[in-house]
């Protein structure tokens, strides 16, 4: 069995979490849905459980981090153009999410990142895996 990553994110409205990311593109297992979590699809091996503060709780004895006042994870996906990471935050920001910071070009790399209704912070990025720097490049910069 190949291995399977399961990010577990708190979220204050599941249905609103859901119905978030539902309009970035993402979609569900619903196999692993109920009315405390939601298994969101990111890809073949990696999901995100949207899980209800309560059934967060479960899992940890430490308090559950309010994502508005500290970081608690940096969530960061590879997409397949600069255009995708364009289009994915201008939808995060059209469905009541906020950017984190200004869009960077690193000329190999574009990313940009949003925050989500919750506070927590996704970092888009696209690279252009031909013009990655080697170590020859970075020794001469």
């Amino acid at each position: 069995m190949p291995r399977r990553i399961f990010v577990n994110l708190p979220v204050a409205d599941l249905a609103r979490a859901r119905a978030f990311f539902s309009s970035l593109g993402f979609g569900f297992d619903d196999r692993f849905c109920d009315d405390t979590a939601a298994c969101m699809a990111v890809a073949d091996d990696i999901s995100v459980m949207l899980l209800t503060h309560a059934r967060f709780a479960q899992f940890t004895p430490q308090p559950v981090a309010d994502a508005h006042a500290t970081t608690e994870v940096l969530i960061a996906i590879g997409v397949d153009s600069r255009a995708e990471v364009d289009r994915i935050v201008q939808r995060a920001v059209a469905a009541g999410g906020t950017t984190f910071r200004d869009p960077a070009d690193h000329g190999f790399m574009v990313e940009h990142a949003f925050r989500d209704p919750d506070g927590h912070i996704w970092e888009l990025m696209w690279m252009d895996m031909a013009a990655i720097p080697g170590p020859a490049d970075t020794e001469a910069a």
